[in-house]
């Protein structure tokens, strides 16, 4: 794999990354996805999780995003994050208040039944971050 493949990771405030790497590990709403050099075109959403990008080196760099968009193309793999940050900057009571919060619209009777739903749905997936990067 001597070409690699183009990353970049951009949050609304920057780009967080932008390298040639190996592989980029994706939560995607459907399920994770490994991406390498070559991958078929693909558009799809992001769910709250871990992104793991493998260098070409060999070292592993990882991001907790929010959620976005990714796009993968011709040209890499581009993911445009709602917010983004390094792994080792995610702190425990960060993503408790994000669990608080999604757990509160989850709750809420007086908003619809899809946001309802999707407060649900993040709930689930912050804490499985939570599992994940802040291991008991």
């Amino acid at each position: 794999m001597a070409d690699g493949l183009k990353f970049d990771l951009v949050s609304p405030e920057r780009l967080l990354f932008s390298e040639i790497v190996e592989s980029v590990v994706v939560p995607g709403t459907e399920g994770y996805l490994t991406v390498l050099a070559n991958h078929a075109p693909l558009m799809t959403t992001l769910r709250p999780g871990v992104i793991e990008i493998k260098a070409q080196s060999g070292t592993v760099t990882r991001f907790f995003v929010g959620g976005g968009l990714v796009d993968i193309n011709a040209s890499g793999l581009t993911i445009l994050a709602d917010e983004a940050m390094g792994a080792e900057q995610m702190t425990s009571d960060y993503l408790s208040e994000r669990i608080r919060v999604s757990r509160e619209d989850a709750d809420n009777t007086g908003i619809d039944y899809i946001t309802r739903t999707t407060a649900r749905q993040r709930v689930s997936d912050l804490e499985d971050v939570q599992r994940w990067i802040l291991p008991a």
